[in-house]
């Protein structure tokens, strides 16, 4: 059963630039940029120096705590290891390393039989999550290892993500599409380690032929089950699909196993698999490159550390852009520096042109309210961004302002065009610039 969440817009798809569009290996470039830093948590330390060779898949960095270790996606000879720019508006310490173009595999690269697979405990598979660096890879890099680790015990529902609600974007179409034995095996997996008899892969209904890939794979009497879902923005959001799947409820300020719920990408799940039984650490990750101005737009599997430059120039466009997001237009990370790498967390550039200026010359409320209806989380936009610009700490905690989950939804209403996500962001790190230091 299918359960409506409050509030939600109905952005213009755009899928059908990319969603015909296979997934294409993109050629690795001489130069890749790999942050030392691609998930939610402490930055790994680098284990590599200034003219050391490394090899395809290759730990590179690591850490101690919420962490995710990086890899090398090639094999080569380490250039650098500095700050460089990264696509979050930073500069990040980063392993540059010079591609020798031979792909000479680490020896740590071992696949496993599906009978070694099965002898594997829930502890043992969650190890070799960790040791391959999987995040989600949705958006929010969460390591996935804490994330299983922390709802053991606690979660009664698992529930895969394939919505893929911003307009644009179909790298999870194409996974499912091209990858389904991956995908339901990652989901099995998954299954296992949490002791859950029971899946529910939810999609947008936008998606037929992603859901009929999947279905024709599963078998009868299958425990995984696919859910389709009605076309809305933000329907891939995390307490909007537990809603959305379960009529569940995430509190204020909680996590979904507060509700008995675990959420996983569905490109997270064939990088579970890759991992589990090809050996494979995660160090290539599947882009979606479109846009308005965007000659052929492509969805490539991309070497993690290639730049955006590289991936521009591979579609081509019809004019100089407006704006280059990491991402969709809705949540999507407008870039000032091109020389970014994709990360783990890359699911899309975008590429938008001069059409896309909405920008009023004094942005000034107006009051319609349409901000306080299509708020998928019940919050006051417009009382937010008021606190925010007195920088009113207290105002802003009362307001919850730290539950917004930054989907774009009152921007995209707003008749004067005001920036409120960009305030709230800026809001978020007020208070937590506020907030006493952890003990």
């Amino acid at each position: 059963m299918a359960f409506a969440f409050f509030g939600g817009v109905h952005p213009k798809g755009n899928k059908q630039y990319a969603s015909g569009r296979p997934v294409a290996a993109f050629p690795e470039p001489d130069t890749l940029v790999i942050p030392m830093s691609q998930h939610i948590g402490a930055p790994c330390t680098p284990l590599v120096h200034k003219g050391e060779r490394v090899l395809l898949g290759q730990k590179i960095g690591d850490g101690a705590g919420l962490c995710a270790p990086v890899h090398a996606s090639v094999s080569g000879t380490v250039k650098a290891v500095e700050m460089r720019p990264h696509a979050g508006g930073t500069t990040m310490l980063s392993v540059v390393i010079e591609n020798d173009h031979l792909d000479a595999p680490s020896p740590d690269i071992q696949p496993r039989t599906t009978a070694q697979v099965d002898a594997l405990t829930g502890e043992e598979l969650m190890a070799i999550i960790r040791e391959a660096g999987i995040v989600g890879m949705g958006g929010a890099t969460f390591p996935t290892q804490a994330k299983l680790s922390s709802g053991i015990g606690k979660v009664d529902t698992l529930i895969i993500n394939s919505s893929e609600c911003e307009p644009y974007i179909v790298a999870d179409d194409r996974v499912c599409r091209q990858y389904p034995k991956e995908v339901i095996g990652g989901v099995e997996i998954l299954m296992k380690i949490l002791a859950l008899d029971h899946a529910t892969i939810a999609m947008e209904s936008n998606k037929p032929q992603a859901a009929i890939c999947l279905q024709n794979y599963l078998a009868p009497g299958s425990r995984i089950s696919i859910l389709r879902l009605p076309t809305r923005y933000p329907q891939g959001a995390e307490k909007q699909l537990i809603y959305a799947v379960t009529g569940r409820q995430v509190p204020s300020g909680g996590l979904p196993a507060a509700v008995g719920c675990a959420v996983f990408n569905v490109a997270t799940c064939k990088a579970i698999y890759d991992a589990v039984y090809g050996g494979m650490p995660l160090i290539r990750r599947i882009v979606t490159v479109s846009g308005d101005i965007a000659m052929e737009p492509k969805n490539l599997l991309v070497p993690v550390g290639t730049s955006f430059n590289d991936l521009l120039e591979a579609v081509g466009h019809s004019e100089n852009p407006y704006k280059v997001l990491s991402g969709g237009p809705m949540m999507g990370v407008a870039q000032f520096d091109l020389s970014v790498p994709v990360t783990k967390g890359t699911n899309a550039v975008t590429i938008l042109g001069s059409k896309n200026r909405f920008l009023a010359p004094t942005p000034h409320c107006i009051r319609c309210g349409r901000c306080m209806d299509v708020c998928p989380m019940r919050l006051q936009p417009l009382q937010m961004y008021r606190a925010q610009r007195r920088s009113d700490v207290e105002e802003m905690k009362r307001l919850s302002l730290l539950d917004c989950i930054e989907c774009g939804c009152c921007a995209y209403t707003c008749p004067a065009t005001i920036p409120l996500v960009q305030a709230f962001r800026a809001g978020k790190q007020q208070i937590r610039s506020a907030a006493p230091p952890r003990k």
